[in-house]
């Protein structure tokens, strides 16, 4: 019962950073040690537990999907967001700064214990961080494309989006702004019911969402290191889009407005920079505290 009740906070902290503009709530299922379960969880959704399921072969079907593990884990993802969404919309309207700081300092202290899973530095993992890091960054000055309802852009967002949205570095959101169809599809076509745009949208992300965890699955069981090097990348790189001190370039979606960009600044030296920086060093402790109780946890489950 610990054990999902672990899962449940785990969830919970993903489903936080899917509400934080441009964080990646697989980053954060990287960095609890969640990630690679939750990628082979999704991955066996297949014919053969699907047979499973019709036979009524319950419990057989919970064991192969890992079921009890995603339960507990969305759970929490669906109590962040409908619970601490709010609070959190809140800190982030009157301390901006605060709460980037804690984030940027969550996520720089995942590079190190995350970039320290790496069993073998060579060179295709040293290209593999580089090239991972500047994709991410890439990402943080992209201009939004334009508009487009054709379908099989559409199948393309969703497949694109839902990547993104597990793809640690990558926020599926701000994907959808920089595809250009971020109103079309989650602020008109979700208002209007219009199954005409949401359903390529939900066909690409349930084929991309199954795709992708097996290659992620599979690269993962072949380049190991290379893979834990490039997702150490996108981490690495997606803390420019976290940078604290930034005026975020606003573009209205209807009656919601979502940044589509920022302006970066340097901080300057005064009591409100003392304090981020105190936060930023609270972020880092916190990711400690994560990766001291998950090997804690693996010691007495072993």
């Amino acid at each position: 019962m610990k054990e999902y009740i672990i899962y449940l906070l785990k969830g919970m902290a993903v489903g936080i950073a899917n509400i934080i503009p441009g964080v990646s709530g697989g980053t954060i299922a990287l960095i609890t040690g969640i990630f690679e379960r939750l990628i082979n969880s999704i991955k066996s959704f297949g014919i053969t537990s699907l047979t499973l399921l019709f036979k009524g072969k319950l419990k057989e079907f919970a064991k192969i999907t890992d079921l009890y593990f995603l339960i507990s884990l969305f759970a929490g993802v669906i109590i962040a967001i409908v619970t601490v969404a709010s609070i959190f919309g809140h800190l982030f309207e009157e301390y901006p700064v605060f709460i980037w700081s804690f984030f940027f300092g969550l996520i720089l202290g995942s590079v190190y214990f995350v970039g320290k899973t790496i069993e073998k530095l060579n060179i295709s993992v040293v290209v593999s961080l580089i090239m991972g890091t500047i994709v991410a960054i890439m990402f943080a000055f992209f201009s939004p494309a334009s508009q487009n309802d054709s379908f099989f852009y559409l199948v393309l967002c969703g497949v694109v989006a839902v990547c993104s949205m597990i793809l640690p570095g990558l926020s599926g959101s701000f994907v959808l702004i920089l595809m250009g169809n971020y109103q079309l599809v989650a602020i008109d076509a979700i208002n209007n019911r219009d199954i005409s745009i949401l359903l390529p949208v939900l066909i690409g992300a349930i084929f991309g969402l199954i795709a992708f965890s097996h290659i992620i699955s599979w690269v993962f069981s072949k380049f190991k290191d290379q893979t834990i090097a490039a997702l150490t990348g996108f981490i690495l790189g997606s803390l420019a889009i976290i940078w604290p001190w930034k005026t975020s370039i606003e573009h209205a979606f209807g009656d919601k407005t979502k940044p589509v960009g920022y302006d970066y600044f340097l901080p300057e030296l005064n009591m409100e920079f003392l304090i981020a920086i105190i936060i930023m060093i609270i972020g880092i402790i916190s990711i400690w505290i994560m990766e001291h109780s998950a090997q804690k946890t693996e010691k007495i489950e072993d």
